[in-house]
Protein backbone atom coordinates (compact mmCIF):
# COMPACT_ATOMS: atom_id res chain seq x y z
CA UNK A 1 0.00 0.00 0.00
CA UNK A 2 2.97 2.23 0.60
CA UNK A 3 4.10 2.07 -2.95
CA UNK A 4 0.39 3.22 -3.97
CA UNK A 5 0.60 5.91 -1.81
CA UNK A 6 3.99 7.28 -3.17
CA UNK A 7 2.88 6.30 -6.76
CA UNK A 8 -0.10 9.26 -6.53
CA UNK A 9 1.99 11.33 -4.58
CA UNK A 10 4.36 11.63 -7.28
CA UNK A 11 1.46 12.30 -9.83
CA UNK A 12 -0.10 14.98 -7.39
CA UNK A 13 3.71 16.06 -6.90
CA UNK A 14 4.02 16.60 -11.46
CA UNK A 15 0.85 18.88 -10.77
CA UNK A 16 1.94 20.64 -7.84
CA UNK A 17 3.14 24.02 -8.95
CA UNK A 18 0.03 24.88 -10.55
CA UNK A 19 -1.50 24.35 -6.83
CA UNK A 20 1.10 26.71 -5.62
CA UNK A 21 0.01 29.27 -7.55
CA UNK A 22 -3.31 29.15 -7.68
CA UNK A 23 -2.53 29.27 -3.47
CA UNK A 24 -0.42 31.85 -3.80
CA UNK A 25 -3.15 34.01 -5.90
CA UNK A 26 -5.63 33.17 -3.11
CA UNK A 27 -2.80 34.55 -0.48
CA UNK A 28 -2.43 30.91 1.17
CA UNK A 29 0.96 30.75 0.77
CA UNK A 30 3.37 32.81 1.35
CA UNK A 31 5.49 34.24 -1.30
CA UNK A 32 9.08 34.68 0.17
CA UNK A 33 9.01 31.25 1.52
CA UNK A 34 6.76 28.60 0.04
CA UNK A 35 10.07 26.48 -1.44
CA UNK A 36 10.37 24.95 1.63
CA UNK A 37 7.87 23.17 1.10
CA UNK A 38 10.13 21.46 -1.60
CA UNK A 39 13.14 21.27 1.01
CA UNK A 40 14.64 24.91 0.07
CA UNK A 41 15.35 25.42 3.45
CA UNK A 42 15.53 29.27 4.77
CA UNK A 43 16.96 28.51 8.44
CA UNK A 44 19.80 26.81 9.27
CA UNK A 45 20.27 23.41 11.63
CA UNK A 46 22.60 24.50 14.49
CA UNK A 47 25.02 21.73 16.18
CA UNK A 48 23.47 19.02 19.11
CA UNK A 49 20.36 18.25 19.55
CA UNK A 50 17.31 19.25 17.56
CA UNK A 51 13.50 18.34 18.98
CA UNK A 52 10.99 18.30 15.95
CA UNK A 53 7.18 19.06 16.62
CA UNK A 54 4.98 18.88 13.94
CA UNK A 55 1.28 20.63 14.00
CA UNK A 56 -1.48 21.17 11.22
CA UNK A 57 -2.17 25.08 11.80
CA UNK A 58 -2.88 27.00 14.21
CA UNK A 59 -4.89 25.55 16.76
CA UNK A 60 -2.25 22.64 16.97
CA UNK A 61 0.58 25.00 17.24
CA UNK A 62 -0.96 27.29 20.01
CA UNK A 63 -1.61 24.06 21.99
CA UNK A 64 1.79 23.55 22.36
CA UNK A 65 2.90 27.02 23.01
CA UNK A 66 3.04 26.51 26.93
CA UNK A 67 5.26 22.96 26.19
CA UNK A 68 7.70 24.94 24.10
CA UNK A 69 8.53 27.45 26.72
CA UNK A 70 9.26 24.87 29.18
CA UNK A 71 11.58 23.10 26.56
CA UNK A 72 13.32 25.87 25.76
CA UNK A 73 14.94 26.57 29.05
CA UNK A 74 16.58 22.80 28.70
CA UNK A 75 20.10 23.13 27.91
CA UNK A 76 20.30 19.72 26.64
CA UNK A 77 17.97 20.81 23.11
CA UNK A 78 19.74 23.03 21.02
CA UNK A 79 17.09 23.54 18.86
CA UNK A 80 13.71 23.17 17.88
CA UNK A 81 12.12 23.09 14.70
CA UNK A 82 7.97 23.32 14.36
CA UNK A 83 6.70 22.63 11.57
CA UNK A 84 3.08 23.48 9.99
CA UNK A 85 1.06 24.04 6.61
CA UNK A 86 -0.53 27.26 6.94
CA UNK A 87 0.64 30.51 6.53
CA UNK A 88 -1.48 31.55 9.61
CA UNK A 89 0.31 29.37 11.86
CA UNK A 90 3.76 30.37 10.81
CA UNK A 91 2.78 33.88 12.53
CA UNK A 92 1.46 32.11 15.78
CA UNK A 93 5.31 30.61 16.13
CA UNK A 94 7.13 34.17 14.25
CA UNK A 95 5.65 35.97 17.49
CA UNK A 96 6.67 33.29 19.80
CA UNK A 97 10.24 34.71 21.32
CA UNK A 98 13.11 32.36 21.82
CA UNK A 99 16.30 31.81 20.50
CA UNK A 100 15.93 28.07 19.98
CA UNK A 101 12.47 27.96 18.13
CA UNK A 102 12.59 27.69 14.51
CA UNK A 103 9.72 27.67 11.98
CA UNK A 104 9.67 25.71 8.25
CA UNK A 105 6.77 24.86 6.78
CA UNK A 106 6.58 20.87 6.16
CA UNK A 107 7.77 19.46 3.19
CA UNK A 108 5.44 17.39 0.56
CA UNK A 109 5.02 14.66 1.85
CA UNK A 110 6.97 12.25 -1.05
CA UNK A 111 9.41 9.74 -0.55
CA UNK A 112 12.56 12.11 -1.89
CA UNK A 113 11.41 15.29 -0.17
CA UNK A 114 11.04 13.49 3.61
CA UNK A 115 14.09 11.99 2.95
CA UNK A 116 15.90 15.07 2.08
CA UNK A 117 14.27 17.11 4.47
CA UNK A 118 15.45 14.15 7.28
CA UNK A 119 18.64 14.16 6.23
CA UNK A 120 19.09 17.95 6.63
CA UNK A 121 17.50 18.54 9.95
CA UNK A 122 18.48 15.13 11.59
CA UNK A 123 16.25 15.45 14.73
CA UNK A 124 16.73 13.45 17.71
CA UNK A 125 13.17 13.17 18.36
CA UNK A 126 9.95 14.05 16.40
CA UNK A 127 6.46 15.07 17.88
CA UNK A 128 3.21 15.08 15.81
CA UNK A 129 0.31 17.18 17.14
CA UNK A 130 -3.40 16.02 17.01
CA UNK A 131 -4.39 14.22 13.83
CA UNK A 132 -1.01 15.01 11.51
CA UNK A 133 0.05 11.54 9.81
CA UNK A 134 2.07 11.53 7.12
CA UNK A 135 3.27 7.82 6.07
CA UNK A 136 6.13 8.90 4.19
CA UNK A 137 7.77 10.56 6.71
CA UNK A 138 6.82 8.19 9.49
CA UNK A 139 8.27 5.18 7.17
CA UNK A 140 11.39 7.09 6.80
CA UNK A 141 11.91 8.24 10.09
CA UNK A 142 11.33 5.05 11.18
CA UNK A 143 13.96 3.72 8.81
CA UNK A 144 16.11 6.08 10.26
CA UNK A 145 15.84 5.20 13.83
CA UNK A 146 14.32 8.04 14.79
CA UNK A 147 12.00 8.15 17.69
CA UNK A 148 8.19 9.07 16.51
CA UNK A 149 5.70 10.13 18.89
CA UNK A 150 1.83 11.50 18.67
CA UNK A 151 0.71 14.28 21.02
CA UNK A 152 -2.66 15.39 21.95
CA UNK A 153 -3.94 12.96 19.69
CA UNK A 154 -7.28 13.22 18.11
CA UNK A 155 -8.86 10.55 16.16
CA UNK A 156 -12.78 11.15 15.35
CA UNK A 157 -14.82 8.17 14.48
CA UNK A 158 -14.49 9.48 10.62
CA UNK A 159 -10.80 9.28 10.54
CA UNK A 160 -11.10 5.82 12.02
CA UNK A 161 -13.47 4.14 9.70
CA UNK A 162 -11.19 5.64 6.94
CA UNK A 163 -8.23 4.22 8.62
CA UNK A 164 -9.74 0.82 9.00
CA UNK A 165 -10.60 0.55 5.31
CA UNK A 166 -7.07 -0.05 4.78
CA UNK A 167 -6.30 -2.31 8.21
CA UNK A 168 -2.40 -3.53 6.77
CA UNK A 169 -1.69 -0.26 5.86
CA UNK A 170 -2.99 2.16 9.20
CA UNK A 171 -1.31 -0.75 11.62
CA UNK A 172 2.34 -0.44 9.48
CA UNK A 173 1.90 3.44 10.25
CA UNK A 174 0.57 3.12 13.70
CA UNK A 175 2.73 0.40 15.11
CA UNK A 176 5.80 2.79 14.05
CA UNK A 177 5.07 5.54 17.10
CA UNK A 178 6.49 5.29 19.98
CA UNK A 179 4.68 7.42 22.63
CA UNK A 180 0.72 8.15 21.96
CA UNK A 181 -0.97 10.64 24.65
CA UNK A 182 -4.74 11.16 23.61
CA UNK A 183 -6.64 14.14 23.78
CA UNK A 184 -9.86 12.53 24.65
CA UNK A 185 -10.91 8.98 26.09
CA UNK A 186 -12.78 8.76 22.77
CA UNK A 187 -9.14 9.00 20.82
CA UNK A 188 -7.62 7.20 23.34
CA UNK A 189 -9.89 4.36 22.70
CA UNK A 190 -9.91 4.40 18.16
CA UNK A 191 -5.70 5.07 19.15
CA UNK A 192 -5.51 1.69 20.57
CA UNK A 193 -8.10 -0.37 18.08
CA UNK A 194 -5.75 1.54 15.16
CA UNK A 195 -2.56 -0.21 16.95
CA UNK A 196 -0.70 2.56 18.90
CA UNK A 197 1.06 1.26 21.55
CA UNK A 198 -0.46 1.94 24.67
CA UNK A 199 -2.03 5.37 24.45
CA UNK A 200 -2.54 7.43 27.43
CA UNK A 201 -4.72 10.33 28.60
CA UNK A 202 -3.95 12.95 30.25
CA UNK A 203 -6.79 15.40 29.42
CA UNK A 204 -6.47 17.80 26.04
CA UNK A 205 -3.73 20.09 25.64
CA UNK A 206 -5.57 22.68 24.84
CA UNK A 207 -6.32 23.33 28.39
CA UNK A 208 -3.39 24.42 29.13
CA UNK A 209 -1.98 28.38 28.93
CA UNK A 210 1.30 30.07 28.12
CA UNK A 211 3.10 31.69 30.97
CA UNK A 212 3.89 35.45 28.81
CA UNK A 213 0.35 35.90 27.32
CA UNK A 214 0.25 39.69 25.91
CA UNK A 215 -3.23 40.53 25.90
CA UNK A 216 -2.48 44.76 25.92
CA UNK A 217 -4.79 46.49 22.70
CA UNK A 218 -3.99 49.99 22.20
CA UNK A 219 -5.27 52.64 24.39
CA UNK A 220 -7.59 54.24 21.42
CA UNK A 221 -8.52 50.65 21.11
CA UNK A 222 -9.72 50.28 24.59
CA UNK A 223 -11.20 53.54 25.09
CA UNK A 224 -13.49 53.22 21.93
CA UNK A 225 -14.66 49.62 23.04
CA UNK A 226 -15.35 50.87 26.39
CA UNK A 227 -17.70 53.00 25.11
CA UNK A 228 -19.72 50.26 23.29
CA UNK A 229 -21.95 46.95 24.08
CA UNK A 230 -19.56 43.94 22.58
CA UNK A 231 -19.66 40.79 21.42
CA UNK A 232 -17.14 38.87 18.98
CA UNK A 233 -17.44 36.77 16.57
CA UNK A 234 -14.24 34.34 16.11
CA UNK A 235 -12.86 31.81 14.22
CA UNK A 236 -15.98 32.46 11.48
CA UNK A 237 -15.71 30.61 7.59
CA UNK A 238 -17.84 31.72 4.53
CA UNK A 239 -21.61 32.76 5.45
CA UNK A 240 -21.21 32.41 9.14
CA UNK A 241 -19.58 36.76 8.62
CA UNK A 242 -23.24 37.83 7.23
CA UNK A 243 -24.74 35.77 9.57
CA UNK A 244 -23.41 37.90 12.17
CA UNK A 245 -23.69 40.93 9.94
CA UNK A 246 -27.93 40.36 9.85
CA UNK A 247 -27.87 39.83 13.69
CA UNK A 248 -26.04 43.42 14.40
CA UNK A 249 -28.53 44.91 12.41
CA UNK A 250 -31.45 43.04 14.31
CA UNK A 251 -29.58 43.47 17.31
CA UNK A 252 -28.87 47.64 16.87
CA UNK A 253 -32.77 48.38 17.00
CA UNK A 254 -32.19 47.36 20.59
CA UNK A 255 -29.08 48.56 21.56
CA UNK A 256 -27.67 51.52 19.50
CA UNK A 257 -24.19 51.34 21.29
CA UNK A 258 -23.50 47.93 19.45
CA UNK A 259 -20.37 46.65 18.46
CA UNK A 260 -19.87 43.22 16.46
CA UNK A 261 -15.88 42.33 16.51
CA UNK A 262 -15.33 39.58 13.18
CA UNK A 263 -12.03 37.89 13.93
CA UNK A 264 -11.84 35.39 10.28
CA UNK A 265 -10.72 32.61 10.53
CA UNK A 266 -8.88 33.10 7.47
CA UNK A 267 -8.10 37.11 6.64
CA UNK A 268 -7.07 36.60 3.28
CA UNK A 269 -10.96 36.93 3.35
CA UNK A 270 -10.92 40.17 4.56
CA UNK A 271 -11.60 42.24 1.30
CA UNK A 272 -14.42 40.03 0.84
CA UNK A 273 -16.17 40.21 3.95
CA UNK A 274 -15.89 43.63 4.07
CA UNK A 275 -17.63 44.21 1.10
CA UNK A 276 -20.18 41.65 2.46
CA UNK A 277 -21.12 43.44 5.15
CA UNK A 278 -21.22 46.60 3.74
CA UNK A 279 -23.65 45.54 1.19
CA UNK A 280 -25.86 45.13 4.35
CA UNK A 281 -25.46 48.67 5.45
CA UNK A 282 -22.63 48.20 7.61
CA UNK A 283 -20.05 50.64 8.29
CA UNK A 284 -17.01 48.11 8.55
CA UNK A 285 -13.83 49.36 10.28
CA UNK A 286 -10.30 47.22 9.55
CA UNK A 287 -8.05 47.17 12.06
CA UNK A 288 -5.40 46.74 9.49
CA UNK A 289 -6.30 50.10 8.03
CA UNK A 290 -4.67 52.26 10.70
CA UNK A 291 -7.21 54.66 10.05
CA UNK A 292 -9.50 56.15 12.96
CA UNK A 293 -12.34 54.36 14.02
CA UNK A 294 -15.62 55.98 13.41
CA UNK A 295 -17.87 56.69 16.53
CA UNK A 296 -20.54 54.92 14.05
CA UNK A 297 -18.29 51.74 13.12
CA UNK A 298 -20.93 48.71 13.34
CA UNK A 299 -17.99 46.09 12.83
CA UNK A 300 -14.39 45.98 13.83
CA UNK A 301 -13.18 43.88 11.65
CA UNK A 302 -9.71 41.86 12.72
CA UNK A 303 -7.86 41.45 9.68
CA UNK A 304 -4.72 40.58 11.57
CA UNK A 305 -2.96 37.54 13.11
CA UNK A 306 -2.11 37.52 17.04
CA UNK A 307 -4.50 39.52 18.50
CA UNK A 308 -7.69 36.77 19.30
CA UNK A 309 -6.67 36.84 22.82
CA UNK A 310 -7.11 40.88 23.20
CA UNK A 311 -10.10 41.01 21.75
CA UNK A 312 -11.14 38.17 23.97
CA UNK A 313 -10.15 39.75 27.14
CA UNK A 314 -12.40 42.87 26.40
CA UNK A 315 -15.38 40.68 25.36
CA UNK A 316 -18.17 38.72 27.60
CA UNK A 317 -19.53 37.14 24.97
CA UNK A 318 -18.00 35.01 21.81
CA UNK A 319 -19.53 32.97 18.81
CA UNK A 320 -17.55 30.22 17.61
CA UNK A 321 -17.48 30.11 13.84
CA UNK A 322 -16.51 26.93 11.83
CA UNK A 323 -19.87 25.49 13.56
CA UNK A 324 -23.06 26.89 11.79
CA UNK A 325 -21.75 25.62 8.51
CA UNK A 326 -20.15 21.53 8.62
CA UNK A 327 -16.23 22.40 9.76
CA UNK A 328 -16.70 20.63 13.14
CA UNK A 329 -15.92 23.79 15.15
CA UNK A 330 -13.04 25.55 17.05
CA UNK A 331 -11.63 25.52 20.42
CA UNK A 332 -13.63 27.49 22.67
CA UNK A 333 -11.31 27.24 25.65
CA UNK A 334 -8.93 30.22 24.77
CA UNK A 335 -12.42 31.88 25.05
CA UNK A 336 -13.70 30.77 28.37
CA UNK A 337 -10.33 31.09 30.02
CA UNK A 338 -10.98 35.00 29.65
CA UNK A 339 -14.24 34.14 31.28
CA UNK A 340 -16.39 34.48 28.30
CA UNK A 341 -19.28 32.29 27.29
CA UNK A 342 -19.38 31.02 24.14
CA UNK A 343 -22.19 30.29 21.40
CA UNK A 344 -21.49 28.04 18.86
CA UNK A 345 -23.54 26.08 16.17
CA UNK A 346 -24.57 22.30 15.99
CA UNK A 347 -21.24 21.07 14.19
CA UNK A 348 -18.83 20.81 17.04
CA UNK A 349 -17.91 17.59 16.21
CA UNK A 350 -14.09 18.02 16.65
CA UNK A 351 -14.13 19.62 20.39
CA UNK A 352 -17.12 16.96 21.35
CA UNK A 353 -15.90 16.89 24.78
CA UNK A 354 -14.81 20.33 25.54
CA UNK A 355 -18.26 21.75 24.62
CA UNK A 356 -19.83 18.88 27.18
CA UNK A 357 -17.69 20.23 30.03
CA UNK A 358 -18.35 23.74 28.71
CA UNK A 359 -22.02 23.10 28.65
CA UNK A 360 -21.71 21.24 31.98
CA UNK A 361 -21.33 24.41 33.70
CA UNK A 362 -23.13 26.69 32.14
CA UNK A 363 -20.93 29.02 29.50
CA UNK A 364 -21.54 27.15 26.30
CA UNK A 365 -24.74 28.05 24.34
CA UNK A 366 -26.09 25.79 21.16
CA UNK A 367 -28.29 27.70 18.53
CA UNK A 368 -29.00 26.85 15.19
CA UNK A 369 -29.99 29.55 13.85
CA UNK A 370 -30.75 33.54 13.90
CA UNK A 371 -33.32 33.61 16.01
CA UNK A 372 -32.32 31.18 18.39
CA UNK A 373 -28.33 33.50 18.49
CA UNK A 374 -30.17 36.95 18.74
CA UNK A 375 -32.13 35.42 21.86
CA UNK A 376 -29.51 34.13 23.91
CA UNK A 377 -27.37 37.23 23.16
CA UNK A 378 -30.03 39.32 24.38
CA UNK A 379 -30.32 37.02 27.22
CA UNK A 380 -26.25 37.28 27.65
CA UNK A 381 -26.36 41.26 27.63
CA UNK A 382 -28.50 41.49 30.33
CA UNK A 383 -26.27 39.74 32.74
CA UNK A 384 -22.73 39.86 34.78
CA UNK A 385 -21.65 36.72 33.54
CA UNK A 386 -18.05 36.55 33.66
CA UNK A 387 -17.06 33.68 36.32
CA UNK A 388 -14.00 34.02 38.22
CA UNK A 389 -14.17 30.26 39.68
CA UNK A 390 -14.22 28.78 35.92
CA UNK A 391 -11.38 31.03 34.89
CA UNK A 392 -9.51 29.46 38.43
CA UNK A 393 -10.83 25.73 37.27
CA UNK A 394 -9.81 25.88 33.90
CA UNK A 395 -5.87 27.02 34.69
CA UNK A 396 -5.86 24.12 37.27
CA UNK A 397 -7.04 21.64 34.76
CA UNK A 398 -4.65 23.10 32.20
CA UNK A 399 -1.65 23.20 34.64
CA UNK A 400 -1.98 19.08 34.91
CA UNK A 401 -2.49 18.39 31.43
CA UNK A 402 0.69 20.23 30.80
CA UNK A 403 2.26 19.05 33.53
CA UNK A 404 1.77 15.53 32.64
CA UNK A 405 2.43 15.63 28.82
CA UNK A 406 5.82 17.79 29.70
CA UNK A 407 6.65 15.05 31.86
CA UNK A 408 6.48 12.14 29.59
CA UNK A 409 7.82 14.30 26.40
CA UNK A 410 11.00 15.53 28.95
CA UNK A 411 11.98 11.71 30.12
CA UNK A 412 11.85 10.96 25.97
CA UNK A 413 14.04 13.69 25.47
CA UNK A 414 16.29 13.10 28.35
CA UNK A 415 16.71 9.40 27.14
CA UNK A 416 17.21 10.27 23.17
CA UNK A 417 19.85 12.77 24.12
CA UNK A 418 21.88 10.51 26.10
CA UNK A 419 22.76 8.47 23.94
CA UNK A 420 26.37 9.19 21.97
Amino acid sequence: MIYIYRFLLNIIFIICPLIILFRLIKKKEDPKRFLEKFCFFSKKRVPGKVIWFHGASVGELQSIIPLLEKLEKKNYIKQILITSNTVSSSKIIGNFKSKKVIHQFFPIDTNFHSKKFIDYWRPSLVFFIDSEIWPNMIYNLNEKKISVNLINARITKKSFERWKFFPNFSKKIFEKFDLCLSSSKESQSYCKKLGLKNPKFFGNLKFSQSENENVSLKKDIQKFLKKRIVWCASSTHETEEKLCGNIHNELKKSYKNLLTIIIPRHINRSQYIKNELENINLKVHSHNSGKKINEDTDIYLVDVYGLTKSFFNVSKNIFLGGSIINHGGQNPLEATRYGCNVIHGPNVSNFKEIYNFLKKNKISYKISNQSEMLKVLKNLFSKNNRSKNLQKKLFLIGQEVLNRTYDSIDLLIKNETSKT
